[in-house]
């Protein structure tokens, strides 16, 4: 894998002379991405990409603080009683692209259609709501069936016009939000247009990221962010007219098991697994800078991470012991699903030689994403690899590790069960519940990822956020006008 990067460093070397001339400045701007985004419906959107593009079309009723404590977004509110939750509409932000205004019509129409469809990963999150009564155009309240002191965290769903919503629309194609970037068009590209000025952005899938590369040093991209080896981001620091910033990510990594296979519901091979890889060396030469190794899925600094987990350090002899006091004859054959992406190949490739070194034989199977991800929803997988994006409220954990939220209801993909987390999950005792999630290992916790975006010279106020939003193309600019030279 290292001679192939260098390879691509030799060809971007080359090309990159072959190319000195830069394309015409657009009016627009212009961000490549690894992976397109593929529903723009904030009630099915489970993919980062679609979820970074819709927190710029639509606005919900809560958003959250730098401390990923929930505060008003659309809405502010207070609690009347443990189960009535009454909200208050603000007067900015509540017009919907197409001129019309947003009202409690159109809150209560976006939940009550969410919590109706059958086929939407996110509609068990408000099973809790008895009903929805509105008091007026601007207040109205939520009933719950059971109380809920995290049930406003919950409400970051992008509001729908209700007349839209009655009428059909596909939103996963033509979204209408209050967001402050509107849509324009997606064929090929996604075209989305700033409200407050009319700048559009244009959002087109490069795969490759040698090409994502070439077309940022032409100039026939403005943006990447993400998804690039550190031997690329280290190449592009040293290119003239090109702006590199990195720092911390809180996105994170891991390693999922199906509790359902019979060896890996072995507590002892799930550690054996654990102790077969070697985060650091990983994380010092395969991944960006700001990248952590990580202990829970909420990063430490969160107000409910725990500091006091210790990563499994990388111990291939103590992985060798632990599968024959589980009875396993070795090399154990493992198989492990991942996307296609270069850089996700790359990293399972790395795990794949450090396995072996544990008597693991771990075989990869890169697939398409859409392909990749119904595997992992509908459990057709021994091990698989993914990153949690923009988690904010430790209810993730009764929804990833959950006894009765296992997937498709829920994000419970490797059908894992402990009586006693759910216990604790319902006590919101977040410290036990990540010390037990850490002991029992249905996940190997492997890193947050670091963040980084690459830019032309000329474009200002972008920079790459810990959860690697794309929010600050409501505020990018290009700083000159000038062409190419």
């Amino acid at each position: 894998m290292l001679k192939k990067i260098c390879v691509l460093l030799f060809l971007l070397c080359g090309l990159s002379a072959c190319h000195k001339q830069e394309v015409n400045h657009r009016e627009d701007i212009r961000f490549a991405l690894a992976q397109a985004p593929i529903n723009l419906d904030p009630r099915y959107a489970t993919d980062a990409a679609s979820a970074r593009v819709n927190r710029l079309l639509y606005r919900p009723l809560v958003a959250f603080d730098a401390s990923s404590k929930p505060i008003a977004d659309l809405a502010a509110w207070k609690i009347v009683s443990p189960t009535q939750y009454r909200f208050s509409l603000g007067k900015t932000g509540r017009t919907f692209h197409d001129g019309t205004s947003l009202s409690t019509k159109d809150v209560k129409a976006t939940y009550e259609s969410l919590m109706a469809l059958k086929d939407s990963p996110l509609s068990g999150e408000f099973a809790n709501i008895s009903r929805i009564q509105i008091l007026d155009d601007n207040t109205f309240d939520f009933y719950l069936k059971a109380p809920d002191n995290d049930f406003p965290a919950k409400l970051i769903i992008g509001i729908l016009p209700a007349s839209q919503i009655s009428q059909g629309r596909d939103f996963s194609h033509h979204p209408l939000g209050t967001g402050r970037l509107a849509f324009v068009s997606w064929t090929n590209t996604l075209q989305l247009k700033r409200v407050s000025d009319g700048q559009i952005i244009t959002l087109f899938e490069v795969k490759d990221p040698t090409v994502r590369i070439l077309k940022l040093m032409r100039g026939e991209v403005d943006i990447l962010q993400g998804d690039l080896p550190p031997e690329l981001v280290h190449y592009l620091k040293g290119q003239p007219n090109i702006k590199v910033t990195e720092s911390n990510g809180g996105n994170f990594s891991y390693l999922g098991f199906n509790l359902q296979d019979k060896t890996l519901s072995d507590l002892k091979v799930r550690q054996a697994v654990a102790h077969a890889i070697n985060r650091p060396e990983i994380i010092e030469h395969a991944l960006v800078g700001g990248t952590r190794e990580a202990g829970a899925l909420l990063p430490p600094e969160h107000w409910a991470g725990n500091k006091s987990l210790m990563p499994y350090a990388y111990n291939p002899v103590l992985s060798k012991r632990l599968l024959i006091e589980a009875g396993v004859k070795l090399p154990l054959h493992l198989v492990y699903k991942t996307s296609t992406d270069a850089q996700r190949v790359r990293l399972a490739t790395i795990m794949q030689a450090q396995m072996a070194e544990a008597g693991i034989v771990l075989e990869i199977k890169s697939l398409d994403w859409g392909t990749f991800f119904e595997d992992v929803k509908q459990g057709h997988f021994q091990l698989f690899g993914l990153t949690w994006v923009g988690i904010n409220t430790p209810d993730i954990y009764a929804k990833a590790f959950g006894s009765d939220n296992a997937s498709p209801k829920g994000f419970n993909r490797g059908r894992f069960s402990d009586a006693a987390l759910d216990a604790l999950i319902d006590k919101q005792d977040w410290q036990a519940a990540t010390k037990t999630i850490h002991k029992q290992l249905p996940y190997v916790p492997l890193w947050y990822e670091g963040q980084f975006s690459a830019m032309r010279a000329d474009i200002g106020k972008y920079a790459p956020k810990a959860d690697g939003n794309w929010d600050d193309l409501a505020n990018v600019v290009r700083t000159t006008s000038s062409n190419t030279h």
